[in-house]
């Protein structure tokens, strides 16, 4: 019955996710272009409405420029004997000082361009970067306020990573989409419509021939953004995928270390990276194959119009000379550059449109049960009398399975209530509906009478208290975190709780007490350590309604006798209601009330309950203990588990012994990044040395060809000094096919750099990654333990690093090349046709070179600081939003609320101070060109009037240093890039230059015939490397014979796991030895050791893959038949439940086996085990986590699976180990006493007391 049940359950999950995956194909959805500056305020609008002014006042002088230019052009040829026709002759020194005046005119126009440019090219920018963030810091603490407001059911059926990602990715992307790139959008429409004016009043003929080719251009670039997009989606599919499985692995490296499915783990991600290296080549070949065909497009255009404008010239069309070619090709080719520009800015402001609808849509929602509601009856005191009234409910994730089903039950005003009954019987779903994370489906709930619906929520849930199985601390100090129990509470309170929870004692042990940061959810503190701060926080609420889910549940039993007794003190006067497994801790409850399938079945007293032999009566019966009666309970030390956490039971200095060896363990965790030059990173690429070669020749081609341009653009504005119109003609066609060549050079040289450097990079980043990540499996736990080596960190070097030095290889190497060979032969040429003038350009170039690297160096810092800032205010959100049911239960929404906004204000002053940078460079840099262009014009015309230099060598060299000028500008736009790069690459060769301790891919150490199973501890000691004073094992020596089974239980942080982790070589013991047969764990080949051992741990990790994988997982070395699969199954007593699920054994477990109960979790993880056919196995409190009837199942499992084995339990349940042939009490790192079950009760030592300490009788 539970086996269909639960495969419901499944299905219906399964149902549930699959519409989940589709929902993002419905979501096309973007919100209206006024609705998404909702936020802004009046001084919001009168910023973008200036704004947009400047915007469009900017825009306008580039079109003019064209006109400027023209009129230039033709002062220049017709002031220095040209004749253009036979009715037009000038002679030179006829109109010099004329030509000079103008000249002097045309470079003031220049000059107040030039201002304009500064002063509104500041405005656009800054104010609409300013109003952006004004708005973006409003959208981003309203969507946080929303979120917090929202019903739990909300959040059941939200994925949490998704929130996360609005809450930083989506609201980014409004940003970018409403800030400086709606100014750039509205400069764009302005060139364009005033160009295209321009041009059709200069020339109409010419323009509409010129725009002819626009179609094409436009198409072409459309064609292949689509293709890059799609595979810029199928890329980042695969990097995705590669990404989900390095957190997969690093999160439970244990396991994977303990399976010795290191090489496995690295094929399964390289084989994402291969599937993104091939996509990546072929997006690098389209997206350079895009811009050959813009560029080879282009150049025919300009080829056209030169063409097609000479012949109009020659022709004799009235109004055409080469000023008004020259006007109306810039202002065309200004119009058609404007929408190529203009799109990836329109395509921002779509993206942030589509960003928020996701965003405003959470906004906008109602919730059922609103957390900062304000109305609401407030009574001013509450007694505490608790009634539920035909309660029915069913979870709205779940709605076709009712949890309760007519729950009728009275609870008195300071009465003690127990609720016992078997894992799903609505235990915890009464507790949820009591402090109104839900609202029940039928019936209602009274507290004094009052139905709860009617309270104000937050003042109702004030007077209730909360301690849960697994009791969540917020990432601060332990002060911080009681203090989360009451806003008023003072420091002599917060001590007379901690006492009150027996938490006082270890917390002054710390050496910065009170003040000691807890860690990521408390990872830094062990499971009874995190369970006695919450009660303390719990306790400082003084609660009328104090709920206890399964509250010592964490303890081991010295430290649960005394907490224990300090809640049924705290339960004094408070209605108490205690949900527990553990029927030894409710004996002196007032009232037993045990559920089943949601209904009340009985209730009454201990005894009373005894007494009738019922379900309480068998539940008790299943924890009895032989000869004492009862169930025992040792939890064995959790932070021996989680990685960077490290036991903290003792605080005595170590003994001299060690000091060489905690030296040395303190130093691997200062290690200082290398010193990594760009030239160690290309060695990298050494292997694919003739793409990189190909790549580099294709490169210096395409460099060559704005040089070739610039003499060629000259050739033809100056070749009107000649009158015969043969000539020109002839001219004309050379020029304007050399301009088709180049088209035709660049789109095959775009193409080949594509190809060439797209292969090498990719291939480098895929080498990099699998490099990385196989490092990273490389090294031993003790790595692991270390805070830098987190997950999260990990990940972000595998993905932001790595991305990193990409953004340094491949085709920006192209793009280096390219503009060195552009810039080198610019300057060359330049001083071939002009020297002079070409040495004042480049005088003047320092100082736009000064602006980029200002502003290079400001945005660099200002991202540091708002990456860390956001980073701050994310890791709020995220704590916030994952352990939401703590928030909403210590109604603490509004702190968590205020402290994300100040979190924020820091970037958000960062962000308008940057906006004043960012406007004033983009608008000196903007202005300068037309500042350089009066100076170089006006200094030119000087020269050629001095007979020092023709007007041919100055349209050369402005031409050529504009284009050089270009090149070193966008090597400054990548400057950041390397620099990061360089950052990157520090990171990636210190992971790679790191030898671990203990090497797990090791070819080295004996491999015996036979395992026999003979295990010794002789003389060991041991602490964590990254917690060299906390002393764990203390001269430990144990002889455990082969196909025994012994049992290790004690005290919190006794050494018991860690003994475990001994075993599997995860570490090694700091004084002494662990031998296997007889042989030094050091001497044996690791691989071969690990092979001979199996763990079923407390919290067993399953992957993201299905049942049959998961299980063989047990064995690596070897693709596992299914029939063998079935059989471990069998013998760990879950093949029935897999037979009885749609998919069998192809079901996929979902993310850490999410979609399988603990119970059904365990005996997979029994069946893995079995399958590596161990000689030793390792129980690492397998059943602590399950309920009796689980436990039962289970436990019958691996009492098949130690047959013929040697087997060493760690046990929670002093039931499951009274059939032990040696039973170890451990004790500070030492054994306290041993024997067996017998032996110890007749001892009446440490084992009896603690026997006796929890009997449920």
């Amino acid at each position: 019955m539970a086996n269909s049940e639960r495969t419901d359950e499944m299905q219906e999950n399964y149902q549930r996710n699959g519409t989940a995956e589709q929902l993002p194909k419905v979501r096309k959805h973007v919100v209206g272009p006024i609705e998404i500056f909702r936020f802004a305020d009046g001084l919001d609008i009168t910023l973008m409405i200036l704004g947009l002014l400047a915007s469009l006042i900017n825009g306008a002088c580039l079109p003019v420029m064209s006109l400027i230019l023209g009129e230039m052009s033709d002062n220049l040829i017709s002031g220095c004997l040209v004749k253009i026709n036979t009715t037009n002759y000038q002679n030179c020194t006829q109109s010099q000082e004329k030509v000079n005046e103008d000249i002097i005119v045309l470079t003031l126009y220049y000059v107040g361009i030039g201002v304009i440019a500064l002063v509104f090219g500041y405005m656009q920018i800054s104010f609409w970067v300013m109003t952006a963030a004004r708005q973006t810091n409003r959208i981003r603490k309203q969507f946080f306020h929303s979120i917090l407001a929202q019903d739990i059911s909300w959040f059941d059926s939200s994925d949490i990573g998704e929130l996360n990602t609005r809450m930083t990715d989506d609201i980014n992307k409004i940003n970018e989409g409403i800030g400086d790139k709606i100014a750039l959008l509205f400069q764009n429409i302005s060139t364009f419509s005033i160009g295209l004016v321009i041009g059709l009043v200069k020339g109409w003929k010419l323009t509409l021939v010129t725009l002819s080719t626009s179609p094409l251009i436009i198409a072409s670039a459309a064609m292949f953004s689509k293709i890059v997009i799609s595979l810029t989606s199928k890329e980042l599919n695969a990097y995705s995928k590669a990404g989900a499985v390095a957190e997969e692995v690093l999160s439970s490296i244990r396991t994977v270390i303990a399976f010795g499915a290191q090489e496995k783990e690295i094929q399964r991600y390289t084989q994402n990276l291969k599937d993104a290296k091939d996509v990546g080549i072929k997006k690098a070949i389209a997206s350079k194959l895009s811009l050959g065909a813009v560029y080879f497009f282009m150049n025919g255009t300009y080829g056209l119009a030169f063409w097609y404008g000479t012949s109009l010239i020659l022709s004799g069309e009235a109004g055409y000379t080469i000023g008004t070619v020259l006007a109306v090709f810039f202002s065309v080719i200004h119009s058609s550059y404007c929408i190529g520009a203009a799109a990836p800015n329109f395509e921002n402001f779509m993206i942030a449109r589509g960003a928020a609808f996701n965003i405003f849509q959470v906004i906008d929602k109602k919730p059922a049960i609103d957390n900062f509601s304000t109305t609401g009856f407030k009574p001013e005191c509450i007694e505490g009398t608790v009634e539920f009234k035909n309660v029915s409910f069913s979870y709205p994730s779940r709605p076709s399975i009712k949890i309760l089903k007519g729950l009728n039950l009275k609870i008195k005003s300071g009465e003690t209530i127990a609720l016992v009954g078997p894992n799903g019987s609505g235990k915890s779903t009464a507790v949820q509906l009591l402090q109104r994370l839900y609202d029940p489906d039928d019936g209602f709930i009274t507290v004094d009478g009052n139905d709860i619906r009617t309270l104000n929520v937050q003042h109702y849930r004030e007077h209730i208290g909360v301690v849960s199985q697994e009791p969540v601390l917020f990432g601060t100090t332990i002060n911080n975190n009681i203090k989360y129990g009451r806003d008023d509470v003072t420091d002599e309170e917060i001590e007379k709780a901690a006492k009150e929870a027996n938490a006082f004692d270890f917390i002054m042990e710390f050496p910065s007490k009170f003040n000691t940061l807890v860690g990521e959810k408390g990872a830094q503190m062990s499971g009874g350590q995190k369970q006695r701060i919450a009660i303390a926080r719990a306790l400082v609420r003084n609660p009328k309604i104090l709920i206890l889910d399964e509250a010592t549940s964490a303890l081991d039993t010295e430290s649960e006798s005394v907490v224990q007794a300090a809640l049924e003190k705290a339960s004094k006067g408070r209605t108490t209601i205690v949900v527990a497994h553990r029927l030894s801790t409710i004996r002196s409850a007032d009232l037993i009330v045990t559920i089943k399938d949601g209904m009340v079945v009985e209730k009454g007293t201990h005894a009373e309950l005894m007494a009738k032999q019922g379900l309480y009566y068998s539940l008790a019966m299943s924890q009895d203990i032989k000869k004492a009666d009862e169930q025992m309970e040792s939890v064995a030390y959790p932070l021996e588990k989680n990685t960077g956490s490290v036991p903290l039971c003792s605080t005595n200095s170590i003994k001299s012994d060690f000091t060489d060896k905690s030296e040395e363990s303190i130093q691997y965790k200062k290690t200082s990044l290398p010193e990594v030059s760009l030239l160690k990173i290309f060695k990298l690429n050494k292997s694919e040395w003739p793409s990189l070669v190909l790549g580099t020749l294709a490169s210096v081609l395409n460099g060559t060809v704005h040089p070739v341009f610039s003499i060629i653009f000259a050739k033809i504005v100056t070749m009107f000094e000649n009158d015969d119109k043969t000539t020109l003609k002839h001219d004309a066609e050379i020029y304007s096919m050399i301009f088709v060549i180049l088209g035709v050079v660049c789109f095959i040289s775009y193409f080949l750099q594509g190809l060439f450097y797209g292969r090498a990079g990719e291939i480098l980043t895929m080498r990099l990654r699998h490099l990385a990540f196989k490092a990273m499996l490389y090294q031993d736990v003790s790595w692991f333990d270390d805070k830098e080596n987190s997950t999260g960190g990990l990940t972000t070097i595998l993905a932001i690093d790595i991305a990193q030095i990409q953004g340094a290889t491949g085709s920006r190497v192209g793009v280096l090349t390219q503009n060195a060979t552009n810039m080198g032969l610019s300057v060359i040429i330049s001083f071939i046709y002009g020297w002079e003038m070409t040495l004042l350009i480049l005088s003047i170039a320092p100082v736009l070179a000064l602006t980029g690297m200002i502003e290079t160096a400001a945005m660099t810092g200002f991202a540091n600081k708002d990456k860390q800032e956001l980073k701050r205010a994310g890791k709020i959100a995220t704590e916030a939003v994952e352990n939401i049911r703590t928030i909403v239960s210590l109604t603490r929404e509004k702190a968590f609320e205020q402290t994300y906004e100040e979190t924020l204000q820091t970037q958000h002053r960062n962000t308008l101070k940057k906006a004043q940078i960012i406007g004033s460079c983009y608008a000196f840099s903007h202005a300068f060109v037309y500042f350089a262009y009066a100076t170089g014009f006006r200094f030119g015309v000087y020269l050629i009037q001095a007979g020092r230099m023709t007007p041919e060598g100055m349209f050369i060299v402005f031409t050529a240093i504009a284009y050089g000028a270009m090149a070193i500008g966008e090597t400054f736009v990548l400057a950041p890039e390397y620099s990061r790069a360089k950052s990157g690459a520090a990171h990636l060769f210190a992971l790679l230059e790191k030898k671990p301790t203990i090497d797990s891919y090791s070819q080295e150490g004996k491999e015996t015939d036979t395992c026999e199973g003979n295990i010794e501890f002789r003389e060991v000691s041991f602490f964590y490397p990254c917690r060299p004073d906390v002393l764990i094992l203390r001269g430990l020596s144990l002889i455990i014979e082969k196909g025994k089974t012994v049992a290790f239980v004690g005290s919190s942080g006794c050494g018991k796991s860690t003994s475990v982790q001994l075993l599997q070589r995860f570490y090694d013991p700091v004084k002494g030895q662990v031998l296997f047969d007889g042989v030094d764990a050091k001497e044996l080949n690791i691989q071969w050791l690990r092979s001979q051992i199996a763990i079923v741990p407390q919290e067993p990790v399953l992957f993201n893959c299905s049942i049959a994988e998961n299980i063989a997982y047990g064995d690596n070395s070897r693709v596992v038949p299914l029939d063998e699969i079935k059989e471990v199954a069998n013998a760990a007593n879950i093949h029935s439940f897999i037979e009885g699920l749609p998919e069998k054994y192809n079901t996929q477990v979902g993310l850490k086996g999410t979609q399988l109960s603990g119970g059904q979790k365990q005996r997979l993880a029994i069946a893995r085990a079995l399958l590596r056919k161990p000689k030793i196995l390792l129980l690492d409190e397998a059943t602590s986590a399950l309920d009796n009837e689980s436990e039962k199942v289970v436990q019958h499992a691996l009492d098949n699976a130690r047959k013929g084995r040697t087997c060493l339990v760690v046990t929670h349940r002093l039931s499951t180990i009274q059939n032990a042939d040696l039973i170890v009490v451990l004790h500070n790192g030492k054994i306290k006493e041993q024997g067996t079950h017998q032996e110890l009760l007749r001892n009446q030592d440490v084992y009896f007391k603690l026997v006796n300490a929890q009997s449920v009788q």
